[in-house]
């Protein structure tokens, strides 16, 4: 079973390439991020032609998250973390999915970028990752399968970033952000890539400015977090870097790890 991750940044506007790759890599399940439309105004049609059930979190103009699954979802999509019910923003969406192995959970994630860390945006990111990993935690109790699948605006170590100097006082490279995700980590989760590649310098974003993506100037920050039942299932896990180089791109690209499920 391939399960993938994918920030598009902006549903509307990738759709094509979006397809093409649904195509092309089949992935089972799709975690998308940042589609940037309200649930109606998802393509769904176009996407179940190709054989997925399509659940949506959207959110006008901003955020929002959605799941595309060749399997049948085993009971409604779960939308928004669990512990601030003020939080309106489309970030998270989890679904349950049955398997040959059994039950399969994935979540999708947008998780707040927290820039710049001398406004509101940084709390709010910081306190977003506690929810996340106080959830991953509940999670964690049922001994399942599950896949924590997203853009975490978060570069994990020096060699997830290709200057890591210059990125000390942002939002995804700080200590305290770095802090929050090996908190989150530290329960048990696998980082499903750094498993079966330890190669520095492979990315999953690369800015649209200064010539980021010409120069390779990239960050690692969309991840496939396993909990260790899924981690002992884990075959390979592949960035697909040549997407990002096709015509008008997501700033992000797929990034995909093969389960024995």
């Amino acid at each position: 079973m391939i399960i993938a991750s994918w920030n598009v940044n902006s549903i509307k506007a990738r759709l094509p390439r979006l397809l093409e790759w649904l195509e092309e890599r089949k992935p089972d399940i799709a975690c998308l991020q940042e589609i940037k439309t309200v649930d109606e105004g998802f393509p769904r049609a176009a996407i179940e032609d190709l054989g997925y059930n399509v659940a949506v979190h959207g959110q006008k103009t901003y955020n929002g998250v959605a799941i595309l699954s060749r399997l049948p979802f085993d009971e409604p999509p779960e939308a928004r973390l669990p512990g601030d019910d003020s939080d309106s923003q489309a970030r998270y969406l989890e679904a349950v999915v049955s398997t040959d192995k059994g039950a399969l959970r994935v979540a999708s994630i947008y998780l707040p970028n927290g820039n710049p860390v001398d406004s509101e945006k940084f709390p709010y990111k910081l306190a977003w990752m506690d929810r996340l990993r106080d959830h991953a935690a509940g999670l964690l109790r049922y001994e399942e399968n599950f896949v924590l699948a997203g853009d975490y605006n978060i570069i994990p170590d020096a060699g997830d970033v290709y200057n890591p100097k210059a990125w000390t006082d942002d939002a995804l490279y700080c200590r305290a952000s770095r802090e929050k995700f090996q908190a989150l980590m530290h329960l048990g989760l696998t980082d499903a890539f750094r498993a079966c590649n330890d190669a520095p310098d492979q990315y999953t974003f690369w800015d649209y400015q200064r010539g980021a993506w010409a120069k390779d100037h990239g960050l690692r920050i969309d991840h496939l977090l396993l909990s260790p039942q899924a981690a002992d299932r884990l075959k390979t896990c592949r960035i697909d870097k040549p997407v990002r180089g096709r015509e008008r791109p997501s700033d992000h690209t797929p990034i995909w790890a093969e389960l024995a499920l």
